[in-house]
Parts: structure tokens; C-alpha cells; sequence
């Protein structure tokens, strides 16, 4: 008889309970949405915001996970039960940092709530994918810029004041130094004060950048933990931060076997938006780049004298070839600085006694591979350009030192 009894109520507690979960649909006055705490960048960590909003009179019981992108390393939870009262919100907290550029997915958000009766929990999927974007890390390419002009940043960030220098804009005629050049001495301004006195110049301002990022296939070798095009991506937002800056215009280009990505050479914030906007997604290719074609679009499209940077790197004597034959496009009208980031192991290959001869052979190749790099740097510079061969460590630093000397010098 107990049997019989015992039965009857687990079956009717089953009833009950399927009944229950039936009805017991999430209401359309629960509302569940996701927020980010800003836009996600390179290394950075960006909070994630799970808000659930309770419209009703009655209190909910709800477990909620987030389907967050896997590539992504996680601070936090990204699940947690919740006990929300009736016209109240809750929120689950957590962060992400992303390791590289690009779009990432995130999926649909996990719900479990209670049952009206408390008998069953239910499951259900709220929220639509939702795509971000990655953008490169800003903070990291203005920290480089700081480091490498130090307070000559500072002060024209802050007072908008002018760098002195070699330029060729005159600024205000003082009193002769022991040192200044006789070229620079005004002789009106000394005979009409009995006195000797210096022309002052300052760096001109309203000159022209264009970087030209290589996206080919070397630029896809990896230093620690990201590719040279990434180290060159933040060296080139450093230099067009400092550019505008120091009042100067900087333009984009990304090209591999073809043009990628072209920014007209502008400044201003809307406009290291829009180079955001164009490197988030750039990806290098696993094929030789065309430096003819690059450089025949900066000809075409880039008619006012600038300095024209090319980032890339070089390791075969086919590639240096083509770049020097291509250099020829830009002369006499552009000022080209081929800044190639060297690889730091092959360094370090060449400073270590070989072993064996295993080691032998690869220390002679990274001995030549170096040989090829700097014999076609040294023929850029015969070729009126300007050269830089720098470790990824040091690019963005060095890059923006040699921009501030070719202002200082008066070179465009």
C-alpha cells in the first residue's frame, strides 16, 4: 500500500513539475544585456557587464553564464548565481584581455532561472552574437612616444608650444652666443642695434608623414609574443600621435602584393580614430610585397614633398633588389626612411661561440642574412634616403628620435 502511495506522489510531483516548467517562461519584463566598459585593445583588459533587470513584483533565482571568445584571457567569473528582487537589477562583473587585433565573437548568454513553484530549473538562451573589434593598444603607442621625446612631447602636448631647431621657419631674432653658426647671424638686425644678432628658427610645422607598413610575408615572424607587422602597427600610431603633435600632417598605407588600406595624410583625433579603424583587422600575407606598387600609389597620390617611411624587412638580396629599384619612385621628390626591424635572435646567433657545427652553419647564415641587410641600407642612404635597422624593442623609440632629427635638421 506505502508503494502505491509513495507512486502516486512522484508521479503527481512529476506533474506538477512539468507543468510548472511549462509555464513558467521567462517574462518579457526580464531583461538581459551585455555591456563592455570600453573599446577592447591589444593587451588590455576591458570589463564585461552582465545586467539583468527584474520588472516584475515577484523576487527571480537565476544561474547566467557568459559564451565569452575563448582566445581571450579571462579575470573573473563569467558565471554566477543570482538572487534578484522584484524592480531591482543585478549585475555580473568580469574582464578580458585580448592577445592580438581583430574581430572576436561573443555568443549567446546562458540562463537557468527557477520555476514560478520552485520545482524546476529551466534554460534558455537570451541576447544575439555580438562581433567586437580589437584595435591596437593607443595607451602603449603614446607611452613609446613619451619615452622617446621625453619632455619635448610633453611641452607641446600641454602648452602648445613650438620646438626649436634647425628648421627652416623663422621664430625671433637674440643676442649672438659664442657657438651660434655665422650663417644664422642677421647683419640689419646687428648693424641697426650695434650689436650682433641671431636669426632664431623653429621646426616647421604643416609637413607632411606617409608610413608605408610592409604587410608581406617576413613581416609574419614572431618576436615573443606578436608578429614585427604588430610592433610596427604600434610604431606607426606613435609616430602619427607625435606627428600631429608637433603640427605635421600623417598619412597611412598598408600594402602587401597590393594596396590594403590608404589615410591621407591629416591629423587630429578623428583622424588616429580612422587609423584604428584601418589597422584593427590588417593581417600580414604570406607573399613577397610589391614596393613598386606602393610606392608608384604614394607617387601618384602624395604630390607635396614628405618624409615617406617604410616599415618592412628585409633578410634575401631579390627583396633588397626590388626596394632599391622601387626607391627611385620617390626621389628626388620624397624623402624615404627604410626602417627594416631586425630580428634579435639572429643578433644574439652571431654574438654566441658555435659549438658544433650545426651551430657553425646557422651563425653563417644569420651572419649573411645581417651582411644583406645592411649593405642595402647602406645603398638607400647613397641613394639620398635615409636608413634605420632596429630590434622590435626599440622601433617605435628610434622611429620617432629620427623624425624629430629630420625636423631639427630641416630635411623636408
Amino acid at each position: 500500500m506505502l508503494r502505491w502511495v509513495a507512486l502516486t506522489y512522484d508521479l503527481a510531483l512529476i506533474a506538477f513539475a512539468i507543468f510548472d516548467a511549462r509555464n513558467s517562461k521567462l517574462s518579457s519584463r526580464v531583461r538581459i544585456e551585455r555591456h563592455f566598459g570600453g573599446r577592447f585593445a591589444v593587451g588590455a583588459e576591458t570589463e564585461v557587464r552582465i545586467e539583468f533587470t527584474n520588472q516584475l513584483p515577484r523576487d527571480i533565482s537565476l544561474i547566467i553564464k557568459d559564451e565569452n571568445p575563448p582566445q581571450m584571457k579571462l579575470s573573473g567569473a563569467r558565471e554566477a548565481r543570482l538572487d534578484v528582487e522584484g524592480q531591482t537589477t543585478a549585475a555580473l562583473v568580469y574582464g578580458l584581455t585580448p592577445p592580438k587585433r581583430g574581430r572576436f565573437e561573443f555568443g549567446l548568454i546562458a540562463v537557468r532561472y527557477l520555476s514560478r513553484w520552485r520545482l524546476t530549473w529551466n534554460q534558455t538562451r537570451l541576447g544575439a552574437p555580438v562581433t567586437v573589434k580589437v584595435y591596437p593598444n593607443m595607451r602603449r603607442a603614446r607611452e613609446a612616444e613619451l619615452r622617446a621625446l621625453g619632455a619635448r612631447s610633453f611641452v607641446a602636448a600641454r602648452r602648445k608650444s613650438q620646438w626649436r631647431g634647425e628648421g627652416r621657419d623663422f621664430e625671433s631674432l637674440r643676442d649672438y652666443v659664442r657657438g651660434d653658426e655665422r650663417r644664422h647671424i642677421s647683419w640689419t638686425a646687428t648693424a641697426r642695434r650695434g650689436k650682433l644678432v641671431t636669426r632664431q628658427y623653429q621646426m616647421e610645422r604643416d609637413q607632411t608623414i606617409l608610413i608605408a607598413l610592409d604587410a608581406g610575408r617576413l613581416m609574419t615572424a614572431r618576436i615573443e609574443n606578436e608578429t614585427k607587422l604588430d610592433s610596427a602597427v604600434h610604431a606607426a600610431l606613435a609616430l602619427m600621435s607625435a606627428a600631429a603633435r608637433a603640427g605635421d600632417n600623417a598619412g597611412l598605407l598598408v600594402f602587401g602584393r597590393r594596396i590594403q588600406a590608404y589615410l591621407p595624410p591629416k591629423r587630429g583625433a578623428e583622424h588616429l580614430d580612422a587609423a584604428l579603424e584601418a589597422l584593427y583587422a590588417v593581417e600580414p600575407e604570406m607573399i613577397e610585397p610589391s614596393y613598386s606598387r606602393a610606392f608608384e600609389f604614394v607617387a601618384a597620390n602624395s604630390r607635396r614633398r614628405s618624409l615617406v617611411v617604410v616599415l618592412t624587412d628585409l633578410v634575401d638580396e631579390e627583396g633588397s633588389r626590388e626596394l632599391l629599384a622601387s626607391l627611385k619612385l620617390l626621389r628626388p621628390r620624397h624623402l624615404p626612411l627604410v626602417v627594416t626591424i631586425a630580428d634579435r635572435d639572429l643578433k644574439a646567433v652571431v654574438r654566441e661561440t658555435p659549438q658544433n657545427e650545426s651551430e657553425l652553419f646557422r651563425q653563417s647564415v644569420a651572419e649573411e642574412i645581417i651582411h644583406l641587410r645592411e649593405a642595402a641600407l647602406r645603398l638607400v642612404e647613397a641613394q639620398g634616403g635615409l636608413a634605420l635597422d632596429v630590434t622590435a624593442a626599440a622601433l617605435a623609440p628610434r622611429l620617432l628620435e629620427t623624425y624629430l632629427r629630420v625636423k631639427e635638421r630641416g630635411l623636408l
